[in-house]
């Protein structure tokens, strides 16, 4: 198989016992987030010989959160059932090959943990949950049986392979017991002696306890009673041994005849490379066992860092080990292991596949134990797919688990050939662009705003930008210097530079060979270059022109600004999108069609994709900056936002588009027309890639965690889900993991007044916040740290409130010091008698009014204040700092008390309040302290106040901006600064650009206008789009002067108001600008053509209630009078001068040709801008230009397939034909004279169609063209006259002539009728023949070659799928296939047209093209041949209609010219 379909699946959930199966004959499966993953190894993978034999085949999907375990039945003729259990409660059972659920139960109360199928009862799943419920289950009676063993969270249980009634179960706490479930769960065995997480559980492959000769002698210290209750009645006659791995890093065999342990083996600590485990440091571990089958002397276990062991039991007590894939280094896994599963597969290998936290799967031969192939796969959102340009097949994948993966998708022995990078990312990588040139070269950006470049050739961690972006880096592109603040020369700078957009707007310029240093702010030199004083539009996307000279910058409002290099020059914006753009793709260079590389495709948080062609506005190189409006191609489909865009490398104008609405949608971009749509992933996509060598193969990656690999031609639907939500999706969506809230009585932290907003692609964050969660669960050790305290239950009553309390005492020590016994009282004053009046000081009385310290209140000024100092520090102790700041207050230290408060947080309003007291610089430190202090509290306009008490305007203005209080911050400036203040700006500025993102548009926009940024406050008022919004900001433009921009808005306005049919407020919405007088003619005529139209029922929008302008009727009046006397009285159109005028507002309005799928709307309002030219080019006598105008609306109608528009525009502008044009232009040799044949000849073209279909009905009536009459014919003549008729003209049941006399229509030319017949001569043209036969030619000439590569595609797939006897049945298929084209007749057996010979038809075709005149080139003409063929059918029918001498000349050109397939089958047909 050539190509095929590939998944780079889910990481398999982590820290679960057994999530992770697989089956003989092939079929492993593993659960990954809340599905299962299907893969086919062996011969039956059906892929490429000489590459791994493993294919990921389909998914389980069902769950609605984390599967938690997961295990196939393992008897023969059931290999097809296996069983889930997910966090949702459910256990569920599956038939894997229609991938259907046949039954469920959801038995369980709490969290499942454990389950499996029984290997000796095919219809019992036994599973057990986190509180120790253990359910049996038999799938074939629909019974269950409840058993409750131990009140402890069960890690792991495993049935036995020899008694179908025992089960093995591992707790939590080390514990392991088994029991008999017929018995009512009753417990055999209690084994004692982990003292950590059972973490697996495995059985010894054979009975009895014969087949191990274990030294009993060496567990002599080991009890000889059995550890537990032991049955005297056991059912275990024989015996078994069974091995159980545990968290504290020991394996340990046990007995169950005896029900102790026999053997314990202490995992080793391995050296590995980059430094060996230091043995004293407990480090991760999950140890997992695996017993071979028909093995029992060997053992295979996971240790510390992600190695497995094969241990030899046959010598136990030396601790034999041999270390899997021990000679070639890196085959290991890096990290932990989770599951062992052994698989037998068709050709009876023995495999082994394990699971890891390192996110892969391997997959080792039991025979070598080498390592035969690798699974990788994905732990976050797939944000970023990129080729590389140099090294053809390498696809940089960027994810959320904070990895980047190099897949080499063109390996030849290896599928899934990735390298993974992750030193230095350390966040989620949101973006990867490669080098253009330089091998190796990868840039990559984070959601952290980090920006960094890898060399993928070397293991050196990766160069950091010194620049972080302040939120995520959206895109990354490779783009010529442009000039930088930077120091430094020319030949300083390297070729190319970094350019990465971040999500705070700003798009910085790296310098590739000096990352340390600082990034360069691109809007500078845009600011500078460009002369721009208002705001700058906050940036999103970032997309250079391969040619390096063009740079397109997407924005937040929608639109997109063309720059030209070196000094990034403005040149274009693009007004289509009015969301933020997410993605911008420029058309590759190479190809058949050079000017296709002019093409630039957006798409927005809206739903459609827009693409523009700016040749001519590149190529013009205009003086002022050109808005477009109108794009080149619309392409509509999806139902939410478009998230990338992607154009073939192998296709001229085909585009690939990701989208919100969960599908990619393949895109013929030229026709407007949608291809395929796929439908594989579960999640929203977030990038797409095509494969640079396989045309037919396409990557993509979503939030499912996927990236698949897809082909075209296998699709089923051709466009994207329709209704307003894809129901499939919502349903996908539903089966997302959600994360469980945690049961708390009263949460105590309190949310910060202020949160940043995540943005709205970052739900994953939840999922992504640590390793554990992203794969299901999060490390059970940090789950109970994080539980927060309950509060105590105590809670104050109300009426306790009610109740006055008495007042603290100020001295309470003092107070209860005079309190005391008579007797220390008496001894209190006979010390202060002593120390009033002794006249020396003496030691003892010292220490006793130390001691007796409330004597300070009689005693001296020192004592007193020792006295204050014990009972402040009592106060300070008991939680009552207010009474410690009143005591210091009365002793006289302000300033102490202050510091003292600031210090602990504790100001207050009264201390501040009094700080004045202290002298101004204290009281000055004081506020400044108490305003740090409210700041901590959240309390910032509290702050702010005081800070403005002490006249620090700037700081309090800034605490409150920084803070989110504008409003505030505003009042503030504007009471306290100058009016012209730059502050006061700034301000404004920044609350306007947060309302904005907010959705507060009008709010935003008074921001502005008080910035005096009012062309800001015009953008922001139409951002919403809809009409008022649009109407009043066009109105507010017009007011401040931005001319340009009133216009835009007012004519966008007005756009709104034409697709409700409004065509009163339409008008109004244009009369604010008198530069959209011409747009108003242009609306007035659309409105007048629509009008007719509905009146002669022709209208697709009948049902629609249109507000009509009160404009005077005139039905009876000519169209072309009726529309100039309506310009005359309503927009006093009534002189030549104002007519040119208003012909040069709209001559340079270009609107891309017409296409099947334009709309009706659009198409009709660019006709009627094509007639609003003619009818002001004949009121200003300009003939040549009338004529343009009209043949260009006439060649739109043609263009768009829609004939009724086309004879409509002939019967209103032209009612007399083409004669009083001609008449007009007077000389021959005008420079219009071929665009006046052209539209003569459409004329023609159009009546002779219509008078083609006079005569087609069964009954042909009178009318211009002929008169009918009836006459009475016998049968016999009826039959004469019908045998002269062919008989695929004959209608069949007209063809049966009654045996009676019939009635026969007599048909003749009316004098009309010939002179239009007589007029078709001017169709028969010669040169616009042969010019139209070459165009044929070509056109053929690239179908046939198309049909053979599909063809010699569709050869080389069957060659490679091709098995056995068949395998030259598709080889001679696409041979005959290739040598019989589809078009050709069962007569015609040509042999197969060689490469050369349709090389050189088409180098003839070109040559003959290039031969003719421009003049016949540049305006199209009816197809002649069609011509020829409807007036040979007329000749035909009707005898003497057509002239001799006309048919003559038709079958002549017929047999010149007709050399194409389709014209000579019917020619052939005419002629027989």
């Amino acid at each position: 198989m050539g190509q095929e379909p590939r998944t780079l699946p889910p990481s398999p959930n982590w820290y679960c016992s057994r999530c992770s199966d697989a089956v003989p004959g092939g079929l492993f499966g593993f659960a990954a987030r809340t599905s299962v993953f299907l893969v086919r190894v062996g011969p039956g993978a059906d892929v490429i010989p000489g590459t791994s034999p493993f294919r990921v085949i389909g998914e389980l999907v069902g769950h609605t959160e984390r599967v938690s375990g997961f295990t196939f039945c393992h008897h023969p003729g059931q290999y097809n059932l296996c069983a889930t259990s997910s966090d949702d409660g459910t256990v569920k059972i599956w038939d894997v090959e229609t991938k259907t659920v046949v039954t469920e139960h959801a038995l369980h109360q709490h969290t499942i943990s454990a389950l499996h199928w029984s290997p000796l009862v095919k219809d019992l799943l036994v599973s057990g949950d986190e509180k120790g419920v253990v359910f049996c289950y038999w799938l074939n009676r629909n019974d269950s049986q409840h058993l409750f063993i131990e009140p402890r969270t069960i890690f792991c249980l495993t049935c036995s392979p020899h008694h179908e009634d025992l089960v093995a179960i591992g707790y939590k706490d080390g514990i392991v017991v088994i029991i008999d479930i017929s018995k009512k769960g009753e417990v055999i065995h209690r084994l004692r002696g982990h003292d950590d997480e059972i973490h697996s559980i495995a059985w010894c492959p054979l009975p009895g306890e014969d087949c191990l000769f274990i030294n009993q002698e060496e567990n002599s210290e080991e009890l000889e009673i059995p550890n537990g209750k032991v049955i005297a009645q056991t059912p275990v006659k024989k015996g078994c041994y069974l091995a159980t791995g545990s968290k504290d890093q020991t394996i340990r065999i046990w007995s169950c005849s005896r029900g102790r342990v026999v053997t314990t083996l202490k995992l080793p600590f391995l050296k590995r490379r980059g430094g060996g485990i230091d043995p004293t440091v407990k480090e991760r571990l999950w140890l997992t066992l695996h017993w071979p089958k028909g093995q029992p002397t060997q053992l295979v276990s996971s240790c510390f860092g992600g190695e497995l062991l094969l241990w030899d039991l046959t010598q136990s007590w030396r601790r034999k080990y041999t270390l899997f894939s021990a000679s070639s280094e890196g085959q290991n896994h890096s990290r932990i292991v989770f599951n062992l599963c052994p698989l037998q597969t068709e050709d009876d290998k023995q495999l082994l596949l394990s699971t890891s936290m390192d996110r892969d799967v391997k997959c080792w031969d039991m025979a070598t134990l080498e390592c035969c192939w690798t699974l990788p796969s994905l732990g976050g959102f797939a944000y970023s797919l990129a080729f590389s340009p140099v090294d053809t097949g390498c696809l940089a994948i960027g994810a959320g688990d904070g990895m980047i993966r190099i897949w080499n998708t063109f390996s030849i022995k290896n599928n899934y050939d990735v390298k993974i990078f992750w030193q230095g990312v350390k966040s989620k990588v949101t973006a990867l662009c490669w080098h253009p040139t330089k091998e190796g070269c990868l840039a990559f950006g984070t959601d952290d705003g980090k920006v960094g470049l890898y060399d993928t050739y070397s293991n050196k961690p990766p160069q950091i930008s010194s620049t972080y972006h302040k939120k995520t880096v959206y895109s990354l592109a490779w783009g010529p210097p442009v000039p930088s603040m930077a120091p430094g020369g020319e030949g300083d700078r390297p070729s190319l530079t970094l350019y990465s957009c971040g999500g705070e707007g700003i798009v910085l310029q790296h310098n590739p060979w000096k990352l340390s240093g600082e990034a360069f702010d691109i809007n500078k030199l845009i600011r500078d270059t460009n002369s721009i004083k208002y705001k700058l539009p906050v940036h999103t996307e970032i997309s250079w022109k391969a040619d390096g000279k063009i740079m397109a910058l997407g924005n937040e409002d929608g639109s997109i600004e063309i720059f030209k290099v070196p000094n990034l020059k403005l040149i274009c914006t693009i007004q289509q999108h009015h969301k933020l753009v997410n993605t911008i793709s420029w058309h590759h260079e190479y190809g058949s069609q050079p000017e296709l590389s002019y093409l630039i495709a957006s798409g927005s948080n809206n739903a459609v994709i827009y693409v523009h062609n700016l040749q001519t506005v590149i190529e013009s190189n205009p003086e002022t900056p050109v808005t477009i409006t109108e794009p080149y191609r619309t392409l509509s489909g999806h139902t939410a936002k478009i998230t990338s865009l992607a154009w073939s490398p192998h296709h001229d104008g085909r585009l690939i588009s990701a989208s919100y609405d969960g599908t990619a949608q393949v895109w013929d971009t030229l026709q407007e027309e949608p291809l395929c749509n796929f439908r594989g992933h579960r999640g929203r996509l977030l990038c797409i890639a095509w494969s640079p060598l396989d045309p037919d193969c396409i990557y993509s990656g979503a939030d499912d965690f996927c990236v698949y690999k897809w082909l075209t031609s296998m699709q089923e639907h051709s466009r994207p889900p329709q209704g307003k939500k894809n129901i499939e999706l919502e349903k996908k969506r539903l089966s997302q993991p959600k994360p469980k809230p945690k049961k708390k009585k009263k949460p105590i932290l309190r949310v910060p007044v202020k949160q940043e907003l995540c943005d709205g692609n970052e739900e994953e964050s939840v999922k992504e916040s640590s390793g554990p969660v992203e794969n299901g669960v999060s490390d059970q050790e940090t789950e109970e740290e994080a539980r927060e305290p309950e509060l105590p239950c105590g809670v104050t009553s109300a009426e306790a409130l009610i109740k006055k309390r008495k007042a603290r005492s100020m001295l309470p020590l003092s107070t209860s010091l005079d309190h005391r016994s008579k007797e220390e009282l008496h001894q209190d004053c006979l010390v202060l008698a002593t120390a009033k009046h002794s006249r020396e000081p003496k030691e003892d009385v010292s220490a006793d009014l130390e001691e007796r310290l409330h004597l300070g209140l009689f005693t001296d000024r020192a004592t007193l204040y020792r006295m204050i100092e014990v009972e402040g520090k009592g106060h300070l102790e008991n939680g009552h700092p207010e009474l410690f700041h009143q005591l210091m207050l009365w002793k006289g230290d302000l300033k102490g008390v202050l510091q003292t408060a600031a210090e602990r947080g504790e100001l207050t309003d009264n201390l501040v309040a009094m700080a004045p007291v202290a002298g101004y610089h204290v009281w000055v430190w004081a506020v400044e302290a108490f305003a740090k202090q409210l700041c901590f509290q959240d309390q910032y306009v509290k702050a702010a106040s005081h800070l403005l008490s002490i006249h620090k305007v700037y700081e309090a203005v800034e605490l409150l901006k920084s803070n989110h209080f504008y409003r505030e911050a505003i009042a503030i400036a504007k009471a306290r600064l100058r009016p012209e203040d730059p502050i006061l700006k700034d301000l404004y500025l920044s609350w306007g650009a947060i309302l904005e993102k907010d959705g507060h548009y009008a709010l935003a926009a008074k921001c502005y206008l008080g910035a005096t940024s009012a062309y800001d406050a015009a953008k922001v008022l139409a951002k919403k789009g809809d009409v008022a919004s649009l109407r009043t900001a066009a109105e507010l433009a017009s007011i401040v002067g931005e001319n340009e921009l009133s216009a835009t808005l007012a004519l966008r306005c007005a756009q709104e108001l034409l697709l409700a049919r409004n065509w009163v407020g339409a008008q109004e919405a244009l009369q604010l600008h008198e530069s959209l007088k011409g747009q108003r003619l242009v609306f007035c005529l659309l409105e007048l053509l629509s009008k007719h139209l509905e009146e002669k029922q022709l209208s697709e929008g009948k049902s629609f209630s249109s507000s009509y302008n009160a404009w005077p009727a005139g039905s009876e009046r000519p169209f072309v009078e009726r529309v100039t006397a309506v310009w005359k009285s309503a927009f006093s159109l009534d002189s030549p001068e104002q007519s040119q005028a208003a012909f040069q507002q709209l001559q340079d309005i270009k609107y891309p040709s017409a296409t099947s799928n334009t709309p009706s709307k659009q198409l009709l309002l660019h006709i009627c801008h094509d007639l609003t030219l003619a009818v002001l080019s004949q009121q200003v006598a300009s003939w040549d230009a009338a004529v343009e105008g009209l043949l260009r609306a006439v060649i739109r109608s043609y263009n768009s397939g829609n004939f009724t528009i086309m004879q409509e525009v002939h019967s209103a502008f032209l009612p007399e034909g083409c004669d009083h044009l001609r008449d007009k232009l007077g000389d021959h040799q005008s420079p219009t004279t071929p665009a006046f044949k052209s539209l003569e000849a459409f004329f023609i073209y159009g009546r002779l169609y219509e008078f083609w279909w006079s005569l087609s009905g069964p009954c042909p009536e009178s009318s211009v063209w002929v008169r009918a009459a009836h006459r009475r014919t016998t049968s016999v003549e009826q039959s004469q006259q019908l045998d002269k008729v062919s008989p695929e003209e004959t209608d069949p049941k007209a063809s049966q002539p009654e045996p009676s006399r019939t009635l026969e229509l007599d048909v003749r030319l009316t004098e009309e009728g010939k002179q239009m017949l007589n007029a078709c001569k001017e169709l028969f043209s010669e040169e616009h023949a042969g010019l139209q036969n070459a165009q044929r030619t070509i056109a053929e000439v690239q179908e046939t070659l198309a049909e053979m590569i599909r063809l010699h595609q569709k050869s080389q797939l069957c060659k490679s799928t091709a098995n056995g006897p068949d395998k030259n049945e598709p080889e001679q298929e696409a041979e005959q296939s290739l040598s019989s084209p589809q078009n050709q007749c069962k007569e015609e057996k040509n042999e197969p047209v060689s490469l050369p010979e349709l090389t050189k038809r088409i180098t003839e075709a070109n040559e003959r093209i290039a031969k003719f005149p421009e003049s016949i080139k540049t305006w199209p003409f009816p197809d002649v041949l069609e011509c020829c063929l409807i007036l040979l059918h007329i000749g035909s029918q009707y005898s003497g209609f057509v002239t001799q001498e006309m048919q003559q000349q038709a079958q002549e050109l017929l047999q010149k010219y007709g050399s194409t397939k389709v014209y000579k089958r019917h020619y052939e047909t005419l002629c027989t």
